[in-house]
């Protein structure tokens, strides 16, 4: 799955602070391999070099949970 600039996603990383937490994408990169890493911000804090695959879509309860 691909993802833009401003959209909402769940974090799932066990080693990240912000695992299970909603973010917001505020930057994609591509690789030199073709690939897109994204940056995520959290209310704490920023994740660099997520791969889409640690990624889902937050739905509108994920959004709801966090307010």
């Amino acid at each position: 799955m691909e993802f833009d600039e401003g959209d909402a996603v769940v974090l799932h990383d066990k080693h990240s602070e912000f695992d299970g937490q909603v973010g917001e994408i505020t930057q994609v990169v591509e690789t030199m391999f073709g690939d897109e890493t994204y940056v995520v911000s959290f209310d704490e804090g920023q994740e660099v070099g997520i791969s889409a695959d640690q990624l889902d879509e937050a739905d509108a309860a994920d959004d709801a949970d966090e307010e």
